[in-house]
This record gives structure tokens, C-alpha cells and sequence, in this order.
């Protein structure tokens, strides 16, 4: 490495320039530059004297020199890593960052070591040391409703920098100038994870605090991380929480969380509505599930689920649980119910005794299942469409012969994965290929070794080549680009009808399904030929 040096000698500015050089420089160039100054001082003197005389008393500058001293050194040149080097898992290593991460989660406010800065080499590891640190803050938050609230330290600029929203509480016109800033809508465990990836860059989402999350993120306007809540739930979205998620994604105005709610509760609709969730609804999300056209489920469910929600509600409100208020908070929306397409037994051992109804309505109702001129009523007599379900058949063709397929207890298997989120309701088997027959199959559901759904049940075939459905109690959600297993055991004649010429890719409507051979299968099931000719599923 070379060091240059230019000394610039000047009357007014050369003692200056030594004291701050020498102070600095080694020991050799001290010495160096002091000798060459001292003659450098004494042929100035000489001629400022001759000048002197020969000009009548006008002095004239010095001309400019310069003077290059070059030092030799065996060092090679180092880059910025070499200076700054990312030392074993310590200071700037993520382990440290992620080590503060946890520190200040707690806000323990430890003070950084001495000359901290260095520690990290990025921007980004600067700014998360000073998450949720008492230091250099400059303005404080109290978060949390009374009685849980939590004092949060920040600082203006990262603030301001990260959300619009700080940038008009901290510098806009309306600019307030408070050390402490209350915050009782949003919890503080929420408010930690918006700080974190304002601070941090980094998000950490947890399923129990993800939509106080997305709340906090609308109301300082931060919409990535609202993306990734949006995107969080999505992932997360099943029956047990479709309802709430629905009310939310509403209050939250994200259209296409809102629409993948609507598929999960469609298609799994019973099971929404015996869920918990389905509970903590507002009265307007229940209007629109109680009204809602494509619902696959028995009216009798969603009649006992508006009940469930009834009776959750008076405790909301804080009255009596008793009939009269259970139709009370229910209002207008009991007349959603469909009540007189309910099948006769289910409306006469369940909704016509269940004392919400009036008795003359109980009476109406009865006259429009069994009189030829049926009253008026109040409620939808209409059934609901309900959703129509798609058939993936991936065979080309089918045959029989006289030794196969045999059943003898042996397991039929195939695997298969989709490009879409699909929900499986059942599977098309074959039937006899001598004559009309019964048969018993228990049909299971597998990802990876866990059984995500399983029934047995009986159906009847008219000994020709059709397939007959067999269905899941519940439909089962299917994940996209994930292989799951398909498996069945068939009790019945021997002799059955099989699959051939089978596809390993097929497309169905706007569903892409991949099949691939399993091992589960025992009796001869495969991608080729076989039994499962049929995925039976909403889209």
C-alpha cells in the first residue's frame, strides 16, 4: 500500500497544517517532513528579505509546492470486508442480530457495547439493534387496552421512513410534538411484529396475533406486511376459521381473502358452521352466510347453527338465555333459514320443536309439506343450489375379464396431486361386471401418512361400466403441488369392471390433476389400469 502525502507550505497555513500532520503520522514522516520544513523555513526568510528590498516593502506569496512523500509498505490492499470481517458466529453475525431480536422483544433495553456500530456491517443490522431499545428513542408508545397495555420505545425516523402514517404524526403539518403516544386498539404484541419489520426488515407472524397484525398494518398504511397477513391467512384458511376470517376479511376490505373464505365454506359448509368460529361472527356475516345461494349443506345444520350463534349472542349481550331472546337477537335473519325444504323428519324431530318458531308458523309449515294448496310463508321455501361437483376420470377406457378384478380384502391405491386448492367429496368406483351387485368400501384420504379423511359405506351397482360414487362424510381440503394417496378396500363380487389405458396427467376445467402409482396399493392399482377411476370434487 502507498500513502501520498502532499504537503501544502504556506505562511499562513503551515504551523497549522504540521500540529494537525504530525499528530497523525508516523514516527519516520514526522521526522521527514519536519527536516524539509525547517529548510524549507529558512530559504523563505532569505528571500523574503531580498523581496523585501527590491519591491520597496510589498511582500509577495510563496509560490504553491508541493511536496510527495511515498512510503513503502508489504501490505496488499484491503477491501471493505477485510476491515470489517463478519467474525464467528458473534457481532454481525445474524445469531448476535437474532439475539438482540429476542432481547428487545422483552425490551430489556441492554445497552450496546462500546463502539457497537462497527459491529454490523449493514444498515439493516444497524436499525434492528435499535428495536424496541430505549436508546436514542425519541418517542414512546403505550399500547394496549387498559389494564394490558405495554410501553413501547421507537424512534421518529425509522418510523417515519417505514409507514406514511408516522410520517404525518412525526413531520407533517399537523405534526404533534408528544414523547408519548397512546395506542389502545391495537394489541402490543401486534404492535412488536409491525416495529420488527419497520425496524428489521423482517416478518414474524404467529396464527394467534396474525389478524391484529393486519390490523395494525391498514392502520399505519405498512402494505406489505399486510400482504403477508393476507397471504399468512390464506395458507392458514380451513373450516374451524373460515366464518371469522369472512367477518374480518370484510371489516379489512381484502377482496381475495374474502373470496377464498367464500370457497372453503361453501364447500365445507357443515363443517364451518358447527365450528367455534362460526360463533364470534357479526350479525351481518351471518346474513350473508344464511343467505348465500351455493352453501353445501343440510338445512337442518344451518338451522341449528344459527341457534348456536343465537345463544352465544345473548351472552354478548348480556340477556337471559331463553327462546324469546335467541329469536330476538336472531331478528329477520331467522327467516334466511329455508326452513320448508328441510326433509320432514328433520323439521319435525328438530326445527318444529326447538320453541323459536310461533305455533302458527310450526302449523304453516307442516300445510306446505302435506296440503295440496300450501300457505304463505315468511321464510325462503326454495332449496339452495348447493355446489355442483367435478369428475376427474383418468382412464380412456374400461374392460373386464374373467380372472380380474378380484377383491379379497387387498388395498386399491393411487396418488395424485393437483395445481389448484380442490376439495375432495368422494371417489367413482367400478361395480360387477356380472350383474347388479352390492358393495361394501371403506375409502380413505392420506398426505403423507396422515389420514385427512376416511368413511364406509355401501353402494349398488347395475352390473354395467358406469362408476358410483362414494363419499366422504365431510369434503376433504386438497393443497396444491402436494402428491396425497387414494385408497380403497372393496367387500363385494369378485369379478368388477376395471380401468385402462390410464393418464398421468389430466385437466379438469381449470384444475391440472397429476396421478403417480403408490405404494399402498396391493392389488394391482396403478397409473395404467385399475380400480379409483374417479376423483370426485368442488373447485
Amino acid at each position: 500500500m502507498f500513502l501520498l502525502v502532499t504537503v501544502l507550505r504556506h505562511f499562513c497555513q503551515e504551523n497549522v497544517f504540521l500540529t494537525f500532520f504530525l499528530q497523525y503520522a508516523p514516527c519516520s514522516v514526522q521526522k521527514t517532513v519536519k527536516n524539509r520544513s525547517k529548510k524549507s523555513s529558512k530559504k523563505t526568510n532569505t528571500s523574503s528579505g531580498s523581496s523585501s528590498g527590491s519591491s520597496g516593502g510589498s511582500s509577495k506569496l510563496p509560490p504553491v509546492c508541493y511536496e510527495i512523500i511515498t512510503l513503502k509498505t508489504k501490505k496488499k490492499k484491503k477491501m471493505a470486508a477485510d476491515i470489517f470481517p463478519r467474525k464467528k458466529p458473534a457481532p454481525s453475525s445474524s445469531s448476535t442480530v437474532q439475539q438482540y431480536h429476542q432481547q428487545n422483544l422483552s425490551n430489556n433495553n441492554l445497552i450496546p457495547a462500546p463502539n457497537w456500530q462497527g459491529l454490523y456491517p449493514t444498515i439493516r443490522e444497524r436499525n434492528a439493534v435499535m428495536f424496541n431499545n430505549d436508546l436514542m428513542a425519541d418517542v414512546h408508545f403505550v399500547v394496549g387496552p387498559p389494564g394490558g397495555t405495554q410501553r413501547l420505545p421507537g424512534h421518529k425516523y425509522v418510523l417515519a421512513v417505514g409507514s406514511s402514517v408516522f410520517h404525518a404524526m412525526f413531520y407533517g403539518e399537523l405534526a404533534e410534538d408528544k414523547d408519548e403516544i397512546r395506542i389502545p386498539d391495537v394489541e402490543p404484541a401486534a404492535f412488536l411484529a409491525m416495529l420488527k419489520y419497520i425496524y428489521c426488515d423482517e416478518i414474524d407472524l404467529a396464527a394467534d396475533t396474525v389478524l391484529a397484525t393486519l390490523y395494525a398494518a391498514k392502520k399505519y398504511i405498512v402494505p406489505h406486511l399486510a400482504r403477508a397477513c393476507v397471504n399468512f391467512l390464506e395458507t392458514s384458511l380451513s373450516a374451524k376459521n373460515a366464518c371469522v376470517l369472512l367477518s374480518q376479511s370484510c371489516l379489512f376490505e381484502e377482496p381475495d381473502l374474502t373470496q377464498r373464505c367464500w370457497e372453503v365454506i361453501d364447500a365445507q359448509a357443515e363443517l364451518a358452521l358447527k365450528s367455534e368460529g362460526f360463533c364470534d361472527i357479526d350479525f351481518q356475516t351471518l346474513e350473508s352466510i344464511l343467505q348465500r345461494e351455493t352453501l353445501n349443506a343440510k338445512e337442518i345444520v344451518v338451522f341449528e347453527a344459527a341457534l348456536n350463534w343465537a345463544e352465544v349472542e345473548c351472552q354478548r349481550q348480556d340477556l337471559a338465555l331463553s327462546i324469546e331472546n335467541k329469536r330476538k337477537v336472531l331478528g329477520k335473519a331467522l327467516y334466511l333459514i329455508r326452513i320448508p325444504t328441510m326433509a320432514l323428519d328433520d323439521f319435525a324431530n328438530g326445527a318444529a320443536q326447538s320453541g323459536v318458531l310461533t305455533l302458527n308458523e310450526t302449523n304453516d309449515i307442516f300445510l306446505w309439506y302435506t296440503a295440496a294448496k300450501k300457505p304463505e310463508l315468511q321464510f325462503v321455501s326454495k332449496a339452495r343450489k348447493g355446489l355442483v361437483p367435478q369428475r376427474c376420470h383418468r382412464f380412456q377406457s374400461c374392460a373386464y375379464r374373467s380372472n380380474q378384478w378380484r377383491y379379497r380384502g387387498r388395498c386399491d391405491s393411487i396418488q395424485f396431486a393437483v395445481d389448484k386448492r380442490v376439495f375432495i367429496a368422494g371417489f367413482g368406483l367400478y361395480g360387477s361386471s356380472c350383474g347388479s351387485a352390492e358393495y361394501s368400501a371403506k375409502i380413505e384420504l392420506k398426505r403423507q401418512g396422515v389420514v385427512l379423511g376416511q368413511n364406509l359405506s355401501k353402494y349398488f351397482s347395475d352390473g354395467s361400466s358406469n362408476t358410483f360414487p362414494v363419499w366422504f362424510e365431510y369434503p376433504v381440503q386438497i393443497e396444491p403441488d402436494t402428491f396425497y394417496t387414494a385408497s380403497v378396500i372393496l367387500d363385494g363380487n369378485e369379478l368388477s369392471y376395471f380401468g385402462q389405458e390410464g393418464m398421468t396427467e389430466v385437466q379438469c376445467g381449470k384444475v391440472t390433476v397429476q396421478f403417480q402409482c403408490s405404494s399402498d396399493s396391493t392389488n394391482g392399482t396403478g397409473v395404467q389400469g385399475g380400480q379409483i377411476p374417479e376423483l370426485i370434487f368442488y373447485a
